[in-house]
Parts: structure tokens; sequence; C-alpha cells
């Protein structure tokens, strides 16, 4: 006979495990729980004779409950501890990106996640008799606190990315506000993630030629895309008619947070189909 004690202080997790154990249809486990001076135990027994098969399954139980009950706790603990610095509602967007990062990949995640957990739990049943659950968690499993760590980081990172970025787009708003128009309007045809920029008489607007003038350029690498949006700082058109041909993509969504109701997007006139057939013909050739 196989007899394992895990004990812990929470009731949550103690009928967590005891509905666990229930919901299984392997044969011959026994359970009960037990409260002993601190911890409530719940303790198993398995008079079979597939004793691995009974480890694993346990194992699988513990790493469960280790998922739904630490984790969250773990990466608080986490945030708090490394950026301390960040104030009570910058860590809860933190938090919020941890968790979409782990829902955003959940089936690698969560396996990884979980092995790292479930190899550890499997080694330390199968060598002891008794499991303080807060303490294995602490202390058994590095390599799992090590991964939390690292969704942290990366969260934080997301985070600090997405706040430059959000001052950036404020920054520019501001500037586009503080000045007057020095255009009417301009033509933006956007293809295979490139701008083209057209002046009111459909004239193509020289890009090459503000490179001078860079002020608004934030990558050194410049692309189109950063020409076009200095050109179109630089002569703030009252209305800026964006002519989609494919997709629309981060620059766009950039433009539109920039530019706000001076954007007009269009999609089909005389300008749009004429570029369609020359991204086509493209594509041919």
């Amino acid at each position: 006979m196989k007899s394992f004690c895990i004990k812990t202080n929470n009731i949550k997790i103690k009928d967590y495990l005891l509905n666990s154990l229930a919901s299984t249809d392997f044969e011959n486990i026994y359970y009960i729980n037990r409260k002993f001076k601190l911890y409530e135990n719940v303790i198993v027994h398995y008079t079979g004779e597939l004793e691995c098969d009974f480890l694993n399954i346990l194992s699988n139980i513990i790493s469960d409950c280790i998922l739904v009950f630490f984790e969250p706790f773990l990466i608080k603990r986490s945030l708090n501890f490394n950026y301390f610095y960040f104030d009570n509602f910058e860590k809860k967007l933190i938090e919020e990106n941890c968790y979409s990062y782990i829902a955003s990949n959940e089936d690698d995640t969560l396996k990884f996640r979980k092995d790292e957990i479930w190899t550890n739990v499997l080694k330390y049943i199968s060598e002891n008799k008794a499991m303080v659950l807060d303490g294995f968690v602490n202390f058994r499993l590095d390599n799992y606190l090590e991964t939390i760590n690292d969704i942290v980081d990366y969260s934080v990172n997301k985070y600090i990315v997405e706040k430059e970025y959000t001052e950036f787009i404020n920054l520019l708003k501001l500037y586009i506000d503080s000045k007057e128009p020095e255009a009417e309007s301009v033509h933006l045809i956007y293809t295979n993630g490139e701008s083209i920029l057209l002046d009111s008489n459909r004239n193509i607007i020289s890009l090459t030629d503000k490179i001078f003038e860079a002020k608004y350029l934030s990558d050194i690498s410049f692309s189109s895309n950063d020409y076009a949006l200095n050109a179109l700082l630089s002569l703030l058109p009252k209305r800026i008619e964006v002519h989609i041909i494919g997709y629309e993509d981060e620059f766009i969504n950039t433009l539109k947070l920039i530019f706000g109701s001076r954007i007009f997007i269009c999609r089909d006139c005389n300008i749009c189909r004429t570029y369609k057939i020359l991204a086509n013909s493209n594509i041919k050739t």
C-alpha cells in the first residue's frame, strides 16, 4: 500500500483536493481529511498494484492545484518583490498583461508550466510520505518559479513599451493641436506595408526630400512609413485620406490615434482602384 499526506491551511485547497480525488475513476484509492494541530491533512491511500499510475494521477491533481491556487499569488509576489517601484495601478495593469500572455499562449505555456511542476511533484511524492504544500511550492519548484519571473519580466517590458507608445502619441497630438495646418488635404496610399503620399492635386510628395527635416522620427532605420509620418507632421493637413490597398495594421492604427478626426479611410475610389491594379500587376510580374 502507498500512502501520502498533503498538508495545507487553506480550506479551499483542501476542498479542491478532496473533490479532485472524488472525481477520479481510478480504482483502489481511498482518502480522508483530518486536522492535526496546524494543518488540514488530506491523506491518500492506494491499495492496488499500479503504483506508478497512482503516482501519476496524484501528481496531476497536486500540479493542477498549484496552478489554480498558487500561480496568481506567485505572479503578484514576483511583481511586488522585483518591481516594487511601480504603483498599485501600474502593478494591476502588469498583472493583466501576465494573464493575457498566459491566455494567449494557453496550450504551450500551460503544458510547459505544468510539466515543470509535475516532474518535481512526482519525484517528491515517490520519495516521501507527506508534503506541506506551501513549503513545497516555495522551496521545491525553482524552475517553475523562474518561469513565473520570466512571465512577469515580459509583462513589465510590454507595459513599459505600451506606456512609452501612449506618451509618444499624446506628445504628437499636443504638437498637432498647437500648430496651424499647412495643407488642406493629403492622400496616403497604403499598400503592402508601404506608404505613398499624394498632395491635393494627386501629385506624389517626395518623401526622401524630408530626410533632413526628420525631427519626429524615433527610429534610425527609416522606412517609407517613417518618412510619411514625418511628412504628415510637417504638413499637418486638415484632412488625410488613407487609401488602404489590402489590410490595416499597426501603422494605420497609429495614424488614427495621432490625427484622430483628420483621418478618413477609403477602400474604393479611383485612387484605390488604380493602385489595386498596380499592386496586382506587380504580383503577376
